[in-house]
């Protein structure tokens, strides 16, 4: 059957398949912002992450009770606001979001630490929780943001709310050290948060990569036959 090969491939490494759907949820949603089928879409993907995100936590350390309550909770969340207009919630569901993200990357940093060993699964669970991590400080953003209009600029619209792509890519700047780009944070407590994700990006990449590379390196080495 044509779909073995991808059953298979999703259950021997689902952090790749994790990785792969949040890329391209991140491609995908700048078609969908401003309009309401988008909004109804733009949901409909996140419940998928959501999902794919508690399954992966079943593999870790973590407690998969506490993901799959979250996930819940955000869900109909979700709901509310796409079909009943209850757009009140959305600081909620950020909120939450930012919550579970963040609990779903501590359970996969968990899991690529428990052992001395780099498995290629771990090493896709390397960027697929970078990016949980990255996903959970735009929901954080867009929680501070609904709480203190006016807390992020931008050299277009600065006068606007932010939307999610924005958000999401200052996120991906400020945990990679790779600068700050034209979406700057303009509040004490924006700019406070944006601090703590600079400090955490370094320290999952310098504690967390730097061992998982030097695990895979230390098998490499151990796989060569002594002459």
């Amino acid at each position: 059957m044509a779909y073995l090969p991808i059953l298979h491939l999703t259950k021997r490494h689902p952090s790749a398949i994790l990785l792969l759907v949040q890329l391209m949820g991140m491609l995908l949603y700048p078609f969908l912002e401003g309009t309401q089928a988008g909004l109804v879409t733009f949901n409909a993907f996140g419940v998928m992450v959501l999902a794919l995100t508690t399954r992966m936590v079943k593999r870790t350390p973590g407690l998969t009770w506490i993901s799959v309550s979250l996930a819940t909770i955000i869900i109909v969340l979700l709901v509310l606001q796409t079909f009943f207009g209850m757009n009140h919630l959305l600081s909620w569901s950020s909120g939450l979001e930012a919550i579970f993200y963040f609990y779903a990357a501590g359970s996969l940093i968990a899991y690529m630490m428990e052992d001395l060993r780099a498995t290629t699964d771990e090493l896709f669970a390397a960027g697929a929780t970078f990016t949980l991590l990255a996903w959970g400080f735009t929901h954080l953003f867009m929680l501070i943001q609904l709480l203190q209009p006016g807390a992020y600029g931008a050299a277009i619209n600065p006068q606007d709310m932010r939307t999610w792509t924005e958000l999401n890519y200052l996120s991906f700047a400020l945990l990679s050290s790779t600068g700050i780009g034209d979406v700057i944070p303009l509040t004490p407590h924006a700019r406070a948060v944006a601090s703590v994700e600079m400090f955490v990006g370094l320290l999952y990449l310098a504690g967390v990569v730097a061992r998982l590379i030097g695990l895979t390196m230390q098998s490499h080495k151990d796989e060569v036959p002594k002459p």
